[in-house]
């Protein structure tokens, strides 16, 4: 060792730990690049998200909104509806009523009247209950109108 001095040794082993700092510091600064470039995209896609959030807690403001509405409509509907029910109710009580009326007067002017012509008589079918009552109320009706016709015409005759 004694051809180099020690001097130009340590500096030597200086000079090569300094070109290994720059290189290393050169794959550092990669490194540091990458992370600042994926940092960007990392802010970029926190800022989407933000603005997504925003969208939806804005949309479900609406539909809150909106159901709402259809809530409040739904049930004024269904009053209506009650309503309407009841009326019905009530107009299906008196047209009872009223039919039971016009039974007891062609009952109470049947005996005064000449008998009255047999009405057709309709094939009895395997019906419904409900069908047969309104086949009831037909026929019921259809004599009551043929004893009123029986009514005028005699009401006519009378007066002539």
């Amino acid at each position: 060792m004694s051809t180099l001095p020690l001097g130009l040794i340590i500096e030597s082993l200086v000079a090569v730990l300094l070109v290994v700092t720059i290189g290393y510091c050169m794959v550092l600064n990669k490194r540091l690049k990458r992370l600042r470039a994926d940092e960007e995209s990392l802010r970029a896609t926190i800022s989407e998200l933000i603005t997504a959030s925003e969208i939806a807690e804005r949309a479900i403001l609406g539909l809150k909104a909106t159901a709402g509405e259809a809530d409040r409509t739904l049930g004024e509907r269904l009053v209506a509806a009650e309503r309407l029910s009841s009326t019905l109710s009530d107009q299906i009580v008196t047209g009872n009523t009223v039919l039971e009326r016009i039974t007891q007067i062609a009952e109470a002017a049947r005996p005064a009247a000449v008998p009255p012509m047999p009405a057709p008589v309709e094939p009895v079918h395997a019906a419904r209950p409900g069908s047969m009552r309104a086949n009831d109320i037909r026929s019921a009706a259809m004599e009551a109108t043929a004893r009123l016709e029986h009514f005028r015409k005699r009401a006519a005759e009378q007066a002539a």
